[in-house]
């Protein structure tokens, strides 16, 4: 499996000459996609007018189809203030634009989590666009045109600001989803441990007892990473138990996914992928 550093190596090259809030909101993307299991590739970032009009003339005075409405200087990535992406496949050398791979079984495309995290770090997304849907396309444009750029204008303090906070607030956020990761392979663990000792009736109480503990205490770490609201990535878990019926009263095992704190929702995200919660259909 590739390491992070692994990852965001491969897109160094294409990070250079990037807006540093640009640069900054794509470093977390990468870092919050890797969390959710999808590796990613920044396949483009700064591109010169020349380049932007070799890429205009595809389709129209050159062989190939028409990709971009955007002549030199029209587009956001002629200011450093735009990226393109692929899906980085595991052998960290190919790359997919299949917009429904789920290559991380989440039963959600990785284009599509991809795609809520650029959002949620304040992308505008190309999918969006009216006139030519730009599926691998982001920018953050701090509400400037590109004609306000060509004359020279640059972002305000105050819109850079606003943008900064954002991803500052989510970079904390994925170092919380770290966590969750680690706390999950820990479970997973304990629970090797736990069916093994149920094959040996000698030592089964002794060792039960000891594990119990050891998932108490587990637990306690858990709790101590409290927040407010749940976070982005804890939705899918928090509405799979909103769907699932107790085996104590048959009523739904949580009844407010919307306001879990983030310790119950780092909780109920591990049990989520351990298998532990299905959503349930019709009567059943």
């Amino acid at each position: 499996m590739l390491t992070l550093d692994q990852v965001k190596s491969k897109s160094s090259t294409r990070l250079i000459g990037l807006h540093p809030v640009v640069l900054a909101a794509a470093t977390v993307l990468i870092e919050r996609c890797y969390a959710r299991g999808v590796h990613i590739l920044i396949t483009q970032g700064l591109r010169t007018i020349a380049e932007q009009d070799a890429l205009y003339a595809q389709g129209r005075t050159k062989p190939g189809n028409i990709v971009t409405n955007a002549k030199g200087g029209t587009s956001y990535h002629n200011f450093g203030l735009a990226i393109d992406f692929a899906l980085l496949l595991p052998d960290g050398k190919q790359v997919s634009w299949d917009l429904k791979r789920d290559g991380d079984g989440d039963k959600v495309a990785d284009w599509t989590e991809v795609v809520q995290e650029a959002k949620a770090l304040g992308f505008e997304w190309g999918g969006d666009f009216v006139s030519i849907k730009d599926a691998p396309h982001f920018q953050i444009t701090f509400g400037m045109t590109t004609s306000q750029l060509r004359a020279g204008a640059k972002p305000s303090e105050i819109a850079m600001a606003k943008a900064t906070a954002i991803i500052d607030r989510l970079k904390g956020e994925e170092e919380d989803m770290s966590r969750v990761a680690e706390l999950e392979e820990q479970v997973k663990e304990l629970s090797k441990v736990v069916t093994g000792l149920t094959n040996s009736k000698d030592v089964l109480k002794e060792q039960s007892l000891k594990q119990a503990a050891e998932i108490k205490e587990l637990g306690t770490i858990l709790l101590e990473l409290t927040n407010t609201n749940p976070p982005v990535w804890s939705h899918e878990a928090l509405k799979a138990f909103a769907c699932t019926p107790s085996v104590l009263n048959g009523k739904p095992v949580i009844d407010t996914p919307g306001s879990a704190t983030y310790s119950e929702a780092r909780i109920i995200t591990i049990l989520y992928r351990l298998g532990l919660a299905a959503q349930q259909k019709g009567d059943k």
